[in-house]
């Protein structure tokens, strides 16, 4: 399966809004490890409209090949952080709850019908959330807010639907690497989709996040291993891939078990800190490392 990388959007967060004009800059700030900081627009007036849907990527891309594309989307989790806290008069957090669970299930129903062979909902704020609020609670509503879109979905669609978490990767910096894998995959496993997408290259003790993974994972679960770093300047050879594949597999069933990036390359636009060249000797390497543990592992 194909995916365009996200490399015709100018964000991978904030695509929706491009050519919108009820918004301010002065949004929630995201800070990040080394200091540089991300700042989300805020919503001044309703009602809320996506000024462009992920289809018209997925449209882009299939231009370019006939192979299965999986589409990458935000969460409607993420795009709520756009109300502001003390409301926007005439257009009531309801209301705009409203709109938005409408829009989020425009994005990711117009690429299933338009051929997408999977969706993926970037839920970056997901481990974020209990740096913000380490009771769960922030999390909890995060991942409530997203089920609510998922619900107006069949389950075969759901099937075709999946989750994306990881402590960031912009600049080659995270925002909550210091979070542990442990307070988030209980909640993140109550998501309603069949797939989930997982940073695991990066992580410093794996083994102990396979475990608890293959504990929470049902047969209708696909899981996806993250096997590259993106924000790690150094190229991994297609021999690391395959031993961290053996790894995962040794805690998760093989039918159930496939691999992918970390985290995006450059999920804003004014991102440079990963050379091109850099980031396709890693996909390479994720390619040719998959392919021979499959083989070790007679698949």
């Amino acid at each position: 399966m194909l995916t365009d990388g996200e490399q015709t959007k100018p964000s991978f967060a904030t695509y929706p809004l491009s050519g919108l004009t009820n918004l301010a800059s002065d949004g929630v700030v995201i800070p990040f490890a080394d200091g540089h900081q991300r700042q989300l627009p805020r919503l001044t007036s309703g009602p809320f409209r996506y000024g462009v849907h992920a289809v018209s990527y997925l449209m882009s891309a299939r231009a370019f090949t006939s192979r299965p594309v999986k589409q990458a989307v935000i969460s409607a989790s993420a795009l709520s952080l756009l109300y502001p806290s003390e409301g926007i008069e005439g257009f009531s957090r309801e209301a705009f709850v409203a709109d938005l669970l409408n829009e989020a299930e425009d994005d990711i129903r117009g690429a299933l019908n338009a051929g997408a062979a999977s969706v993926q909902i970037d839920f970056t704020e997901g481990r974020l959330s209990l740096k913000l609020d380490p009771s769960g609670g922030l999390l909890g509503d995060f991942v409530a807010r997203n089920n609510q879109v998922l619900d107006r979905f069949s389950a075969a669609e759901r099937a075709k639907i999946g989750v994306h978490v990881c402590p960031g990767g912009d600049r080659d910096s995270t925002h909550s690497a210091d979070v542990d894998y442990a307070g988030l995959l209980p909640t993140l496993f109550k998501m309603n989709v069949g797939r989930f997408y997982l940073q695991m290259a990066s992580e410093p003790d794996r083994k102990r996040v396979l475990q608890i993974v293959s504990e929470l994972m049902t047969p209708r679960h696909l899981v996806f291993v993250g096997v590259v770093d993106p924000i790690n300047p150094s190229v991994e050879s297609a021999e690391e891939v395959r031993d961290r594949v053996l790894e995962a597999a040794a805690f998760l069933p093989l039918q159930q078990l496939g691999t992918t990036d970390d985290c995006g390359f450059a999920p804003f636009v004014d991102d440079t800190s990963t050379a091109r060249e850099t980031a396709f000797r890693k996909i390479l390497a994720r390619v040719d490392g998959t392919a021979l543990a499959a083989k070790a592992l007679g698949v």
